[in-house]
């Protein structure tokens, strides 16, 4: 038989040490800092490729979706 009691209280003592910290083990951040993130790389995206109207248009639709 496998030893699984020995592995469930590591991956239990690794939780708590997370928490301890307060950092999130999940991988969930909040979505300002997603925001913070992402648009550096969306500013460079748009200066290269010279697409400031997809941007515009693409904005507009998720600022319409979000507000549903």
């Amino acid at each position: 038989m496998a030893d699984t009691a020995t592995r469930t209280m590591a991956r239990i003592g690794g939780r708590k040490a997370y928490a301890a910290f307060g950092a999130r083990p999940s991988g969930t951040r909040h979505p300002l800092v997603a925001t913070a993130m992402v648009l550096p790389l969306a500013a460079l995206l748009v200066v290269v490729f010279g697409g400031w109207e997809a941007v515009v248009t693409e904005a507009s639709s998720v600022a319409v979706m979000l507000g549903r």
